[in-house]
């Protein structure tokens, strides 16, 4: 043993072994230390005794240090994984906005020259309309002028020869067809292309595009669903996505949420299940567990079609749509078939949380747009 050690081994004030222990203090301590005035009423162990239950606290510590430095670790690898995931989310939205104002752009270029098109042709008709009427009174000028060549002819004439031609030319003028006018009409419309033209443009524009008044949220999704890129579509795929296990994310439940909750007001959606033999939906609040088999115990008001689970009212008959009307205020919540017009089932309650639409099925659904309803 060095002299290192012998040091560590020995009191420092007496030079003598350190065989106890002052649990007061905390500190080791040699057999002059114990009966000196400083330790007077301390409680001493042998270093023996109190070493084992020690060392037991601390292996209790470390492996709670363990556990959560292994924590830690799985927590920074998911965040790694996340920032992969919000990479691959950012190119691929960025990639489907590129082609939603593709679209947009190319109806407005359609539109434009459509537009264009039409002031094009109405240009062409009314020059044609001027190029007639040009023509016209070309033929009224040269009908004129040649009359009054011979009337100033006449006017030049002997009496003889003036006598014998002069009603003519007078009858000639006097039978003319009336003084030419310009005709009414004759200039472009300007506004019928200029007025109101971008509510004209975004009128049409409505056709083309829809308002679907649920959007799913992918970053609810349990990892076995898919979802369509305009968000609309649900269906269950053949295996587990890799996903961030991010806490809105259901993890057992073939379960996605609305991307937007409701705290007040009223709000209607219909949801196409004809292709689904099994399927549940309705509300449920922003604060219901979501990971585990929780879920469905509090605070989902819904219904559903070939499950097996007690909870929630069972829809016998199969459906092609199904109708999920809220009003917040009122603690209403009531489900109907919009096809036959036939009401399925309401729940009355009281609100106390913002609450978000639900859908749970392992076969396609979908929600239908405002205009299919």
């Amino acid at each position: 043993m060095d002299s290192r050690s012998v040091e560590e081994l020995s009191c420092a004030l007496h030079s003598e072994k350190l065989d106890f222990f002052c649990l007061e203090d905390k500190q080791p301590a040699c057999l002059m230390c114990r009966d000196s005035q400083k330790h007077d009423n301390h409680t001493f162990r042998p270093i023996s005794e109190v070493v084992p239950s020690y060392k037991k606290e601390l292996s209790s510590a470390l492996k709670s240090s363990r556990m959560k430095l292994k924590h830690s670790e799985d927590v920074k690898e998911k965040c790694v994984e996340t920032v992969q995931h919000i990479k691959s989310q950012a190119e691929r939205t960025e990639r489907q906005i590129k082609q939603e104002f593709k679209k947009l752009h190319r109806f407005l270029r359609d539109e434009e020259e459509a537009t264009i098109n039409a002031l094009r042709e109405e240009e062409e008709q009314k020059n044609q309309m001027m190029k007639e009427k040009l023509e016209e009174m070309d033929r009224h000028i040269s009908d004129l002028s040649h009359t009054i060549q011979d009337m100033e002819e006449m006017m030049t004439a002997n009496d003889i020869c003036f006598l014998k031609k002069f009603p003519v030319p007078l009858e000639r003028d006097q039978s003319s067809e009336p003084d030419p006018q310009m005709a009414s009409g004759s200039l472009i419309h300007v506004p019928h292309y200029l007025g109101n033209l971008p509510f004209r443009v975004w009128k049409k524009m409505q056709d083309i595009v829809q308002n679907t008044p649920v959007i799913l949220d992918p970053n609810t999704a349990h990892p076995c669903l898919i979802l369509s890129d305009d968000l609309t579509r649900v269906k269950q795929g053949g295996n587990k996505q890799l996903l961030p296990d991010n806490p809105e994310r259901f993890d057992l439940f073939p379960c996605v949420l609305g991307s937007e909750g409701f705290n007040s007001g009223t709000h209607c959606w219909d949801v196409e299940v004809k292709k689904s033999s099994r399927w549940r939906l309705g509300i449920t609040t922003a604060s219901n567990q979501r990971k585990g088999s929780d879920f469905f115990n509090t605070d989902v008001w819904s219904v559903q079609y070939g499950l097996v689970e007690e909870s929630g009212f069972l829809v016998k008959q199969k459906l092609d749509r199904v109708r999920v009307d809220l009003d917040y205020d009122r603690g209403m919540v009531s489900f109907s078939d919009p096809v036959s017009n036939t009401y399925l089932h309401s729940i009355t309650t009281t609100f106390n949380d913002t609450v978000y639409p639900f859908f749970y099925s392992f076969f396609p659904l979908r929600i239908l747009s405002s205009d299919s309803q």
